[in-house]
């Protein structure tokens, strides 16, 4: 006798409370923070919230945002975007050429040597 076991859905995620859990968040906080945009979920089949484990350090970020300089939600959201804008910009200063030519203003060459996050 063979027996067939239907296959199993694998969740490619973490649900709300692990996550919550996981980051030290209140379930409650974390829900707004989806609202208001600062934490990417997606809905599970139930329509549960299911986060990415590489959203866990974007929430370490925010409570030590929240927590050193007391920001409320709407400063958080400016401060967020700006530092994954300066990210953003050190990467690029990394993928051009070393060689830097004469003519290249001081400030650039300045700037590839810098570290702002």
């Amino acid at each position: 006798m063979t027996v067939h076991y239907p296959p199993v859905r694998q969740r490619t995620g973490l649900s709300q409370d692990e996550f919550a859990r996981r980051s030290g968040l209140h379930p409650d906080l974390l829900r707004r923070f989806v609202a208001l945009g600062l934490v990417q979920a997606t809905r599970g089949p139930g329509g549960d919230l299911i986060f990415a484990t590489s959203e866990l350090p974007r929430a370490a970020r925010m409570q030590r945002l929240r927590a050193g300089l007391s920001l409320n939600y709407t400063a958080l959201g400016l401060v967020m975007d700006l530092l994954d804008r300066i990210e953003s910009l050190e990467t690029d200063l990394r993928h051009i050429p070393s060689h830097i030519p004469s003519h290249t203003p001081s400030h650039i060459a300045r700037a590839r040597s810098v570290t702002w996050t």
